[in-house]
């Protein structure tokens, strides 16, 4: 999976763009428990997070859809055949060699730059300059994704005027002999950056009990060589046939330079990878499958409309095993930080026949592949990767959900799809009397066989239902003195606030009906 770019980087934010402020996203996860830092009773760890009770329910349920949709029941093909796709959980550990192999120890790196005032190192691709129209006055540098209240207090306190008084360009666009007239982000003055210099981004360790590089090994950047290593693994020992795919989830470790935006850019996060083994000529073909498959994944799921765009990845971002193929299309998301440009959420990249081909000629093994229905050709399969972030993912899921409403008491709800949300209901008792609350964990204990449902007792009707509303359960049902007499509850709908009696023997049956409406 590819570095991210914004698509509209560099661009100005428009200060009239009605965006959520991240800061709210960040303070609600930490709140309602779905994403807490790391470490966070010492001060937490930069670009490390933990994901709380309910952030690790809606991560699995968005692991779990991607893999019932790659392994469990694949699509159905061109030929309207399902495809073969089997799963694998490699070693986050491998042989330091298939690193060097794959290109990552000496090629894996991003270009840095250091502020010799601040002693602060940023990515030089992530940092857009100010520069004045007239020629005149210094040079401002920001990172790519500076939201417009804070270019304009930059400008205000060491610029000139406003920002339309600047044009901007990249860092990594302009002349090092420029440098001199650049002032970096978190300094006042000018000639304090270094000239870009490559940073290895992978995490590197010693196995065994001494610490040498005779014994120097690396945590995987990515999930996608642990497949291409045991590419003949699986081809000896299972049944698949070309085309195929071999999907993995797992984590992974990138020592980013500056980890930004939540959950976005971290130094640990988790990937949903396919290689699809293919025929080269019929590359073309499943890369367009593969998109249009990927695309509609996501909006089954709840990110559709403007804020799902395809963005072609430019020459200059293409990584070393997809300059010589059909490239990358990224589907990207627009998140507040990027509006009103956009962040990658997924790659479908060609992979050529790259990896398989540098594996077997560092390893010695054969990984090509006698095909019986083309008369027994022998090729390297080509391969088509669509790479996901989960992590990501589920950063784009609660951006999307993420709805002010300065009508009910929380002043926002989630508006989560039904499968994704991490909770699909909540049984209220009115109060805590010995009435009530009995019935109401009947009713629990009835549905949490199908349904991830909360029991929720404490705190007054209002409280509860606004609690409901900020982690985006659907539905509460509310027992109350009527549920006693015969046998209804009150069932809340999360979106629109209307109430509505059932009775409580067919809550099952209307979850079921009324979550399949949601999701058409």
């Amino acid at each position: 999976m590819s570095q991210p770019k914004q698509a509209e980087s560099p661009n100005m934010p428009d200060e009239n763009n009605e965006t959520v402020d991240m800061k709210d996203i960040v303070a609600l996860c930490k709140r309602r428990g779905f994403v807490f830092p790391a470490s966070d009773i010492y001060g937490g760890i930069n670009g490390f997070w933990d994901y709380g009770p309910l952030g690790v329910e809606l991560k699995n349920n968005l692991r779990d859809l991607w893999w019932k949709q790659m392994v469990t029941t694949p699509p159905i093909g061109p030929d309207g055949e399902p495809l073969q796709i089997v799963g694998l959980d490699s070693s986050i550990i491998q042989n330091p060699k298939a690193w060097e192999a794959s290109g990552h120890v000496g090629g894996f790196s991003d270009p840095m730059v250091d502020c010799k005032e601040t002693k602060k190192r940023y990515r030089a691709d992530h940092l857009i300059v100010l520069i004045p129209n007239d020629g005149d006055g210094a040079w401002l540098a920001l990172h790519e994704d500076a939201e417009a209240t804070e270019i304009d207090k930059r400008i205000k306190k060491i610029g000139k005027g406003s920002k339309e008084n600047y044009k901007i360009e990249t860092l990594v666009s302009l002349d090092t002999k420029d440098y001199e007239k650049i002032i970096a982000p978190d300094t006042k003055e000018k000639g304090t950056l270094t000239e870009p210099k490559e940073f290895n981004l992978m995490f590197d360790t010693h196995v065994g009990a001494t610490a040498s590089e005779d014994n120097k090994a690396y945590l995987r950047p990515e999930t996608a060589q642990g497949i291409f290593l045991n590419f003949k693994n699986v081809v000896d020992s299972s049944r698949v046939r070309m085309p195929f795919g071999i999907a993995q989830i797992g984590k992974a470790f990138r020592n980013e330079v500056t980890p930004r935006n939540f959950i976005f850019r971290s130094r640990e996060f988790e990937q949903m990878e396919m290689e699809w083994f293919c025929h080269p000529d019929e590359v073309k073909k499943w890369h367009d499958f593969w998109f249009e498959e990927r695309m509609k994944f996501w909006e089954s799921i709840g990110l559709a409309g403007s804020n799902l765009i395809k963005r072609d990845h430019d020459k200059d971002e293409l990584s070393h095993y997809a300059k010589e193929g059909l490239g990358t299309a990224d589907i990207e998301y627009r998140f507040p930080f990027t509006a009103p440009g956009f962040g990658e959420l997924e790659g479908v990249a060609h992979r050529c026949d790259f990896d398989l081909k540098a594996h077997a000629e560092a390893s010695g093994q054969k990984l090509d592949y006698l095909d019986p229905a083309r008369d027994n050709e022998r090729y390297v399969p080509h391969v088509i990767e669509p790479a996901a972030g989960l992590t990501r993912g589920v950063l784009a899921l609660i951006c999307e959900a993420y709805t002010p409403d300065p009508n009910r008491p929380s002043g926002v709800y989630l508006n989560f799809h039904p499968s994704v949300a991490p909770k699909k209901a909540a049984i209220l008792p009115l109060t805590a009397k010995e009435e009530h609350v009995p019935l109401a964990t009947k009713l629990y204990m009835e549905l949490r066989e199908d349904f991830p449902v909360d029991l929720d007792i404490k705190q007054n009707i209002g409280k509860r239902y606004a609690r409901q509303d900020e982690i985006g359960t659907p539905f509460c049902f509310t027992i109350d003195n009527d549920t006693i007499e015969d046998q209804t509850v009150t069932v809340r709908h999360r979106n629109t606030m209307k109430q509505e009696r059932i009775v409580m023997d067919n809550v099952a049956e209307y979850m079921r009906k009324e979550m399949a409406l949601m999701e058409k």
